[in-house]
């Protein structure tokens, strides 16, 4: 079983030698899902590459964004210097790029964790692209995994260690439509790691623990999971070190039968290191969530009282050279290292170096006194630069000509009510419904509109529609159901012309800007559809612990909550998407449909909406607006970074 190890800077790289680990991750200055950490030049990841290799190791590079149309070569290009530096293996998000590098290069592709692969069907599908390895969804349990894992004929990865976001990954837009830092192109600004009001809850209602996962080895063991991954390219080395030399401890003591496969030492570490919280992740746990505070804090320690500037508690597992933080409420008051003049038996009893008022505070370990000593031995390794060179790629052309069509509406509802409603303008019905899909179906043949069933947004559970037309969200629904006539919504994240699978229809990324959006229509042949109305989608997590109703921030922005049948919470905008006004330039493009979502709407404005589209009456535009109280054209103007 192999321990990847997260790499973000040159020191964390050595670390993770320095630490033991099988193989790390990292990437390079562009096409990576973590833009903030400092990643390699190219000279440096074929150093990397070098040197790991030299030490017996594996190294996997990162090239897991969306792709823009217009960055495709350029990504081609950085994946075919990869190979000839020989990179063992690039992990990839984007469907379109998937196949280009299959055609191009030798280099194996692991599908990133922001696929979101959820299933056997998904890795199925994975393998028939010629995947190598899945990266999983964290929100698997560990009876999933084996599942999973005893099916696959190909590798199957999952992650052990580290932060976990709140949204399945690859399906937040949260960050995106909050300021057009997108979570698919690397620049997440963690809205999950905010404070947020729902009804009577506060706090940082989105805040999930770290995954700590060692108990959760010997079983991902026995079902023959390939890799166990830590997250982490953002973290410091210590970190790196520390994680590496401790999981990979645990994974042999797993191998030999023993127990326990941590040590209270070591798991003390890990705490002091990085520390919001732990659970076990999905792996084991229901509930991962720790909304108390979104930082890292270290490990507990407890209350201490200062009287006349002298801090008092009891001393536990402290000792000089060790470092402390003291805390009032959420607000850090301070922190210092300990001398041994500060020890006092088993009590510690010190004069900060800053002036505290009496009172009580939490103390939380922040700093280990063997850090110093771990730092000394990751300086030991070097890294030095060698020749990468990018060749041009070019792309053949494939400019197709789209005339100008009068888009069909197609209408996303829930109920028979809104269903009647929308009728008289609509060419198609996205069914929605929990029940009463045979009713919906007449209503709709009665009336020669098209009836195609929304397939739940996700599920864990493998199950073909008996539909035969449907709308998938996932690469998993679709290869149930890839014999039928399949729709494609918004979260398939359709960045590009090259996008897998093709589809009989597919609907464009709400990412794309306007030009993005005609360099991907002038290049598809296929039928295409762009969301033109309605609440998007910002985040499907499966988080048990969040209410329905009405999640409120810090600037009192107001976020739709509900709960589906399947027990997934979504998230959506504030703002509804509201394109009225640029359906003729739509239409211009070449736009086969446009995507009027009305789900959980009253009928009398679904049908407001429908026929405002239908007869494209701009005098309606004001109010449409009024009603809808908060508009806006989303990404469609600018795009995301």
């Amino acid at each position: 079983m192999e321990l990847l190890a997260p790499v973000g800077t040159e020191e964390a790289l050595k670390a993770a030698i320095a630490g033991g680990a099988d193989a790390v991750y990292l990437g390079g200055k562009s096409f990576g899902a973590r833009h903030f950490a400092s990643n390699f030049s190219d000279e440096l990841l074929a150093g990397a590459i070098k040197l790991t290799h030299d030490r017996g190791m594996r190294t996997y590079v990162t090239v897991n964004t969306l792709i823009k149309e217009g960055e495709m070569a350029d990504a081609l290009s950085f994946v075919g210097m990869l190979d000839d530096v020989g990179a063992d293996a690039v992990i990839v998000q984007d469907r379109g790029l998937l196949p280009l590098i299959k055609e191009r290069f030798s280099i194996p592709v692991h599908a990133s964790t922001q696929m979101a692969v959820h299933t056997s069907a998904g890795v199925r599908w994975a393998r028939e692209q010629g995947i190598e390895r899945v990266i999983l969804a964290r929100e698997l349990g560990l009876e999933q995994v084996r599942e999973i894992a005893e099916s696959s004929s190909i590798g199957i990865e999952v992650f052990i260690h580290g932060a976990l976001c709140y949204c399945f990954s690859g399906q937040c837009l949260f960050s995106s439509f909050l300021g057009g830092r997108s979570g698919n192109r690397g620049m997440c600004a963690q809205p999950c790691r905010k404070s947020y009001a729902l009804g009577k809850k506060e706090g940082y209602l989105l805040s999930t623990a770290d995954t700590f996962g060692i108990g959760s080895i010997p079983e991902l063991m026995r079902c023959g999971v390939t890799s166990l991954k830590i997250e982490g390219r953002m973290r410091s080395p210590q970190y790196v070190y520390l994680t590496s030399k401790i999981y990979k401890k645990a994974i042999e003591r797993a191998k030999n039968g023993e127990t326990p496969l941590i040590t209270d030492r070591e798991r003390e570490m890990l705490e002091v290191v990085f520390n919001r919280g732990f659970s076990g992740g999905y792996l084991t746990d229901q509930e991962v969530m720790q909304t108390a505070y979104p930082e890292s804090r270290g490990r507990p320690l407890g209350p201490a009282k200062v009287e006349r500037g002298r801090l008092r508690m009891p001393r536990g597992v402290l000792d000089a050279g060790d470092g402390i933080s003291l805390y009032q409420g959420s607000e850090k008051v301070g922190g210092f290292d300990l001398k041994g003049s500060d020890l006092d038996g088993t009590n510690v009893i010190a004069s900060p170096p800053f002036l505290l008022k009496d009172g009580d505070y939490t103390v939380y370990k922040t700093k280990d006194r063997e850090l110093p000593v771990i730092e000394d031995l990751i300086s030991k390794i070097r890294l030095q630069e060698r020749e990468a060179v990018r060749r041009a790629v070019e792309l053949p052309p494939k400019r197709m000509r789209r005339n100008e069509t009068v888009s069909e509406l197609s209408f996303y509802v829930s109920s028979l009510a809104v269903l009647k409603a929308v009728l008289p303008y609509a060419d198609r019905v996205y069914f929605d419904g929990a029940k009463q899909d045979a009713e919906a179906r007449d209503i709709c043949a009665s009336e020669s509109i098209e009836f195609v069933k929304v397939l739940p947004r996700l599920s864990l559970k493998e199950s073909a529609s008996d539909h035969d037309r449907v709308m998938v969200n996932t690469v998993d629904q679709y290869e149930l159901n890839k014999k039928r006539t399949v729709y494609g919504s918004y979260h398939m994240n359709t960045f590009n012309s090259y996008t897998l699978p093709k589809l009989h229809q597919c609907t464009l990324s709400p990412e794309l800007n306007q030009e993005e959006l005609v360099h991907v229509l002038s290049r598809t042949e296929g039928r295409c559809e762009v969301m033109a109305f309605g609440r998007l989608e910002l985040m499907l997590s499966r988080d048990p612990t969040l209410p329905e109703g009405t999640l409120v921030d810090d600037r009192g922005v107001r976020y739709p909550v509900h709960r589906d049948p399947e027990g997934f919470v979504h998230i959506l905008h504030s703002t509804d998407l509201l394109m009225l006004d640029k359906v003729p330039e739509l239409r211009a493009m070449g736009v086969d449909s446009l995507g009027i979502d009305v789900r959980r709407r009253h009928p009398d404005l679904a049908a407001f909406i429908g026929k405002s589209f239908r007869e494209l009456d701009m005098a309606n535009l004001d109010e449409l607006r009024r009603k809808c109280g908060r508009s806006s054209l989303g990404h469609y103007r600018k795009g995301v970074f």
